[in-house]
């Protein structure tokens, strides 16, 4: 990057985090530290809840998602809007009557201790392994792409937001988080204008458009009902909305954003806010990636998008069989590129025939493009067993370094470390308040200082923040980052939503069943995911991950409605 990109990108970074530690300083007791003394408006409430969930895997992934395949992955978020509509009739009112730090005390009140500990640990762990990865994923990718060392950029990261977080909590993250939200659109929607105005001259919006819809890449919605499509219209308005409900109802790290509205009206607009804007931000996010794919039809893209693993095998004894491929790539790219200019000219002059016929042949030329990709993987591992051969994280930033002017690509990486920055600080707060509230102040520590228990948050914060940064130097990346961070909600949320589902509606349902019937239905989804997993699974059994959020809510439910009936007929089974 050049002088002016690094300046760019570091003196964002640092104004975030200046602005945050003064604006927030000196909180005087744990309310104002973990509630923000409950002066948040509505429209920094959405701010806060949008951007605690854009962390920098959506700025990474989602642009390459949609890259290799499409626009189908917007689905996922169509049970969104219902989600915040729910939440907001049920959950939220009986937080604010009950003035709760954390969601999880609510289940004491209705429950016991056990079960309100049980889901709070369930969190810890689910949140605190996440808020490993939040940092993990952006940094291989930007660590790869800066030439950083990989343990540095995590250190990097972590410490940054580890600093205005301890100083100012709730209210810290909040403020920080307007800024980077706008950091964040304002460089997404600056690269989508700048990937279109890069299109070859001949080639129109609405020919880039042509172009994407013929080769595949615009069918937004897939009414096929099958459980091992992650992303179809089905999945997003049931298995997502059951991982919504759960995120935004029972994740503290989402909740505490808007615990700290001035009101339960404000709250509520909050959430509502959410609802209506993701899905949107969401689809421009994917269109920009669509753009990008249509810009590598008329530029030749790169056989690999991790150059350094492509460096890896030109430096080795496969250059040769590595060059061979490179030259029958860029041969088959000039075939296609001639091929669809052809198709944009029939498209215009709306000869349906030879559509037909052209599209037939870049169909047949992208195949054979796809296939030496997958035969330069091949090398990619022969060089280095342990190498990640999946690129579609490494697509978006890479079209940035290659393609944008000056102070575009320092503006761009901005976006990603303030991504990052953005989610890990909600976890962190998080994290701090659970552990604070849940465990310390009500099991450990029971009668404390209202300093005493301030300081103690500051130092789980902390805490958490470098446990985070010790995670995220030992972790391994997966097979794509924003699924990653879905996979590992989705083994803990159904069983967290069950909890508070028995809670709201199932009265019958009293503490010891729904204990024993949560631990059981999280046995039961973990090894429902170990059969799939290692594709050991029967036929009935098979599914996307997104359905875990179901079985396992629909498993504490049903378990603790059965041992509850069993504990009527039995009193010997009672606690």
């Amino acid at each position: 990057m050049s002088a002016l990109d690094w300046i760019i990108l570091i003196g964002t970074l640092l104004a975030i985090v200046i602005y945050g530690v003064w604006k927030t300083r000196g909180a005087k007791n744990l309310e104002g530290y973990l509630k923000g003394d409950n002066q948040d408006k509505w429209w920094g409430i959405g701010i806060s809840i949008m951007a605690t969930q854009a962390s920098a895997i959506t700025f990474l992934s989602t642009p390459g998602q949609a890259y290799m395949d499409g626009m189908g992955f917007v689905q996922f978020y169509f049970g969104l809007p219902i989600a915040m509509i729910i939440l907001s009739v049920t959950f939220i009112p009986i937080y604010y009557k009950l003035k709760v730090f954390t969601a999880y005390e609510f289940l004491e009140t209705r429950f016991d201790l056990k079960t309100r500990s049980l889901a709070s640990i369930l969190f810890l762990v689910q949140r605190g392994l996440a808020a490993g990865i939040t940092i993990y994923a952006p940094a291989i990718i930007l660590s790869t792409l800066l030439d950083w060392n990989l343990f540095a950029t995590n250190i990097f990261i972590g410490l940054l937001v580890i600093i205005y977080t301890v100083s100012g909590g709730t209210k810290a993250v909040t403020q920080t988080q307007k800024q980077q939200m706008a950091v964040m659109m304002g460089g997404m929607v600056l690269a989508g204008i700048m990937v279109i105005s890069m299109l070859p001259k001949e080639i129109s919006l609405n020919d880039a458009f042509h172009v994407a819809g013929k080769m595949g890449k615009l069918e937004v919605v897939d009414f096929d009902f099958d459980l091992n499509n992650r992303y179809t219209f089905w999945s997003g308005i049931t298995a997502a909305l059951f991982l919504f409900m759960s995120y935004f109802g029972t994740d503290q790290s989402q909740v505490q954003r808007y615990l700290s509205g001035k009101s339960l009206s404000e709250s509520r607009l909050g959430l509502i806010m959410n609802g209506l804007l993701k899905v949107p931000m969401q689809f421009v996010i994917l269109l920009i990636g669509v753009m990008v794919f249509v810009f590598y039809q008329f530029n030749e893209p790169p056989m690999f998008f991790n150059k350094v693993e492509s460096e890896k095998v030109i430096e080795s004894e496969y250059y040769e069989e590595y060059a061979d491929l490179q030259e029958n790539y860029s041969t088959l790219f000039e075939e296609k590129q001639l091929e669809l200019f052809k198709m944009v000219d029939a498209i215009n002059q709306e000869n349906e025939v030879l559509v037909n016929q052209l599209k037939s042949n870049v169909e047949s030329l992208q195949n054979q493009s796809d296939q030496i990709r997958e035969d330069v993987k091949v090398l990619v591992k022969l060089v280095d067993e342990g190498a990640e051969t999946n690129d579609k994280d490494y697509v978006f930033m890479t079209f940035v370094m290659d393609n944008l002017p000056i102070g575009m690509i320092g503006l761009l990486f901005a976006v990603m470390f303030s991504a990052a920055m953005s989610s890990t600080a909600s976890e962190l707060n998080a994290l701090s308040s659970t552990t604070t509230i849940d465990l310390y102040k009500r099991s450990i520590k029971k009668k404390e200082s209202d300093r005493h228990y301030l300081r103690s948050s500051k130092l789980f914060t902390l805490m958490w923040g470098l446990l985070a940064i010790l995670f995220a130097t030992y972790a391994s990346l997966f097979e794509n980052l924003i699924q990653a961070v879905n996979l590992l909600g989705s083994l803990f949320y159904g069983t967290i939503l069950g909890i508070f589902l028995v809670a709201f509606y199932f009265k019958y349902v009293k503490g010891h069943a729904v204990f024993v019937a949560a631990i059981l239905a999280e046995i039961c989804v973990i090894g429902i995911h170990y059969l799939n997993a290692n594709e050991i699974a029967p036929v009935w059994l098979k599914m996307s991950y997104l359905w875990y959020n179901v079985v396992g809510c629909i498993l504490v439910i049903l378990f603790g409605y059965l041992f509850q009936l069993m504990m009527k007929k039995n009193p010997s089974l009672k606690e």
